[in-house]
This record gives structure tokens, sequence and C-alpha cells, in this order.
């Protein structure tokens, strides 16, 4: 799976991405550096999940550190014995991950368990022996396309960390009158209540009447950020889907509700972004294969917008 398999026009060329913020050395502070890592950081590097997963179990008791009960803020060293579930911990770091791309469709949520009883996105995925899928970043209930996930917390840490400034295209069509002195605000900056927000690119997508489409790049992943901004001119969202992430596109074979495994190229450019080294690929099992074929001959796309629509050349 390459950019190739994305039908139509290319979409614009993926710009530098901006270097990673360094963390802030308590030293500059007059503060004494504390000895050991975080201990969500080293839990998530362990596969168990996201650091924000892992504080979420250190607030449910669920993490002990020497024989007590571990809280937020906790630090350890290589000595410290963790024990998750009353079960020890293997702190070996994976040495080999897997990354798929599965194509969201709307009416499912990006959380494990829904009180509401609703279709999660986990449900379809291949079931692990060892590990857990962790979602990188996330797409909300009535919004379909890309999602990634991988078995590397590290991995899903730093790509959804608010420095890594990675693009996210998504293609969107709105309802309403619009102007080029719109769009023109919506590149410079529009101010919304958890401050401002811009796209970093935007393509005209072409539609007719009161409906149209435009390709649209963001760097951040703020809730329902893609709709609040068109809101913000007073446009409405009728239909959005993620289409890229970093340089990874979904394929047009990959339909809604169907998973795929990213090839080697594809999981390189994702720790070239996180700027982790990269670890060994690990392929799911010959049946897993099998299944991620045949869905393909299965499934079929219902009322998912085309990702084939013409894009205007970047002047």
């Amino acid at each position: 799976m390459s950019r190739k398999s994305h039908k139509g026009p290319p979409p614009p060329k993926a710009r530098s991405q901006s270097a990673r913020v360094p963390a802030t050395d308590p030293e500059e502070h007059g503060t004494k550096p504390v000895a050991g890592e975080k201990l969500q950081k080293v839990l998530a590097r362990t596969g168990l999940g996201s650091r924000r997963e892992m504080e979420t179990w250190i607030q449910s008791r669920r993490i002990e550190v020497n024989g007590k009960i571990a809280t937020l803020g906790d630090r350890v060293d290589d000595k410290a014995r963790i024990s998750v579930d009353g079960k020890p911990l293997d702190r070996a770091p994976a040495q080999q991950t897997r990354c798929i791309l599965y194509h969201k469709p709307t009416g499912e949520v990006c959380t494990r368990d829904d009180p509401q009883g609703r279709r999660t996105v986990f449900q379809r995925l291949p079931k692990l022996k060892t590990g857990r899928w962790i979602s990188i970043g996330r797409l909300d209930f009535n919004t379909s396309g890309l999602l990634l996930f991988t078995t590397d917390g590290e991995l899903a840490n730093a790509l959804m960390h608010p420095s890594s400034n990675i693009e996210r295209e998504y293609m969107v069509r709105v309802m309403g009158e619009w102007s080029q002195d719109m769009l023109q605000q919506l590149l410079d900056g529009v101010m919304l209540e958890d401050g401002i927000a811009r796209f970093a690119d935007i393509q005209d997508g072409g539609g007719d009447g009161i409906n149209h489409w435009f390709y649209v790049v963001l760097m951040e992943g703020r809730n329902r950020e893609v709709r609040r901004l068109w809101e913000s001119q007073g446009l409405t969202v009728s239909r959005l889907k993620r289409v890229r992430y970093g340089d990874v596109f979904i394929p047009s074979r990959v339909k809604q509700g169907q998973w795929v495994e990213l090839d080697h190229k594809e999981v390189k450019s994702l720790y070239r972004l996180a700027d982790l080294p990269v670890k060994d690929l690990q392929r799911g099992t010959a049946k897993e294969r099998e299944v991620m074929e045949r869905q393909f001959g299965k499934r079929s796309s219902r009322g998912a917008p085309k990702s084939t629509r013409p894009r205007r050349p970047r002047s």
C-alpha cells in the first residue's frame, strides 16, 4: 500500500513537519531533577496502551509499585517492581510493532467500551494474543475515514503529542454560501472557544448548488476542529472524512469497516514523524492476512463520500 493508492489527482504534498519541542529541564527553574521515569511512560512503552490510558489505569488503582498502590506523578527506576491488576509486569519494551489502518464508518465511537452500547472502532480489529491496539488519535461519531492503530504505546503517544505538528487531511462537504474571503480567514486563523485555530491548506473539491466539497489540512487534532472552523463562517458541515494522516493515505480498496496492515515504508514514516527509532515490523498471522484479503471482496462502502473528486492545482 502506498501513496499511489489514493485515486484522482494527488493531494497537496505534506509540508515539512515542525521539530518536536524539547521537554522542559527542571534545573532551568531551580528545581532538582527527579530520579526515574514517569510511571505512565514506562507502562506505555511495554505496549499496554497510550500514556493517557495508563494515567486512567493509575487513577483506577490498577497499578502497584513495590507492593503499594501507585498514584499519578510516581516515578520508577529500573529496580521498581510493577504489577498490573495484581500480576507482575514484564517491563521490557516491545521490540516489534504492528500498525494498521482502519476505515471508520460514521456511527462508531473511538472508545473500547461505550455506556450507550454503540459499536466501537475496536470491535472489527484483529484480536491480539499479547498487547493491545492503541488508537492514534480519534474521529468523532459522525466522522468517517482513516484511523491508525498500533501496538506501540510510545509511538502512539509521540504522534498524539501537541508538539508533533502532523498534517491531517480531510474531505469535507459544506452547506451554505461561501467566498474566497471566508477561505482566507480560515487560513489566517479564527478565534474559537479554545484558542486560535486555522487550516494549513484548503483546496477546492467542486460541487453544485449549496453543497460544496473542500480538502482541508490541519496540523493538530482538537475536538471537532474542522466542523467548528466552518461553523465560525456560518456554514454547516454535512459530510466529513479523513483521508490522510502524515504520509499515510486511505486506499480506495479499503472500504468502510475494513482494515489493512501498513507496509514497511508507511510504518517507517510514522516513526520518522514521531522522532523515534524504527522497530521491527511484526506481521499478522496467516489467518489474519486471509481475513484481511477476504474482506475486500465482501464489504462495500454505502453512502461514503468519494475520494476521487477533482483537486485544484496548487499555485
